[in-house]
């Protein structure tokens, strides 16, 4: 029998090589929370481990790849850190690697407790082929304190799910709720209202799913969404346009600058369901409201660098992102 153990040497070789880090890459731009955590490691460790999580965050948006690298790293060094598994598996998300996303997002849950990204992971269900778990997920969730952006993306990943799995209607009560009105000018106002948009249009609800469209574009003013684009595609003529929304025609979409007409008084009732019949359970297939995508904690975003990588949103998110998550429009390119 020839087995003996591996040198230090070997050892070493064996071990991935540390991403190159930017001089500029400096520990102390790591959220202070995070940096708390990491005090029970050696500090010449936790120093490394806080880089590369910074280095990560930074990359996240522009080359998810090698943010990727990063937080392997750090996972590598730290894995009894719920933060640096949470930060994994959110960059795993934003890398498209769905199942290891899942499984760091799981670990840190158990680890540190908390709703912990149940968007992203229920947007990770969807892009394996498993929208059943994802409305699971949702189910779920229905008991637990989220914050009101996580809860909203987990009902449009939940209704993404539903439409995975044919349920058109369903899918179009999941996203129903109070917070669906278009007065409403919360930060996830506009994407709520896209996703609801886009998913009547695919339950053949088209004159709704236009009303809905434009109210999106006159939400939407950091142009989140291409919901003025979409409106014109269902109604390229500016007289339909008008003669659906009546005088809830946002600049944006009838092509004139923003502050050509004052804001319009919102569209008359369409005759769906309403958000108060939604809320208390009408239809028996709808989904538990929730929300925050890509990604999941007030947004989906990893939130690993202090003031900068808030990224996730589920899932969210990205100016052609449709209605249901970031999961669903990347496999489909796959």
């Amino acid at each position: 029998m020839n087995s003996r153990a591996p040198k230090p040497a070997e050892d070493a070789e064996r071990r991935p090589a540390a991403p190159e880090l930017p001089d500029d890459i400096e520990a102390a731009a790591l959220d202070h929370e995070i940096r708390s955590e990491l005090r029970s490691l050696p500090k010449p460790v936790a120093d490394s481990v806080a880089r590369h999580l910074v280095a990560a965050g930074v990359l996240v948006d522009t080359d998810p790849e090698r943010a990727l690298e990063h937080a392997r790293y750090a996972r590598g060094k730290a894995s009894r850190v719920a933060a640096v598994r949470e930060a994994n598996g959110l960059v795993a998300y934003h890398a498209g690697e769905w199942s290891e996303a899942l499984a760091e997002l799981r670990a840190a849950r158990r680890m540190g407790g908390g709703p912990g990204h149940l968007a992203v992971m229920a947007d990770c269900e969807r892009a394996l082929g498993r929208p059943e778990r994802a409305i699971e997920i949702a189910r779920e969730a229905r008991g637990e304190p989220l914050p009101p952006a996580e809860a909203v993306e987990l009902r449009i990943v939940a209704a993404g799910a539903r439409r995975d799995m044919g349920q058109r209607d369903a899918a179009v009560v999941a996203l129903q709720g109070p917070d669906l009105d278009p007065r409403r000018r919360d930060p996830w106002s506009a994407r709520l209202f896209y996703a609801y948009a886009d998913n009547l249009l695919e339950a053949g609800r088209w004159e709704e799913a236009l009303r809905w469209f434009l109210n999106a574009a006159e939400a939407d003013e950091e142009g989140e969404t291409d919901a003025a684009d979409r409106a014109f595609e269902l109604a390229p003529d500016t007289e339909a346009l008008v003669e659906v929304a009546g005088t809830g025609l946002p600049a944006a979409a009838a092509g004139e600058p923003a502050d050509a007409h004052p804001a319009a008084e919102a569209p008359e009732d369409t005759g769906e369901t309403t958000p108060a019949q939604a809320a208390r359970g009408a239809a028996p297939t709808t989904e538990g409201s929730t929300g925050a995508g890509p990604g999941a904690s007030g947004d989906t975003a990893a939130g690993t660098v202090e003031g900068d990588a808030e990224t996730a949103e589920p899932a969210g998110d990205r100016a052609e992102e449709r209605t249901s998550g970031r999961a669903e429009r990347e496999a489909g390119e796959r």
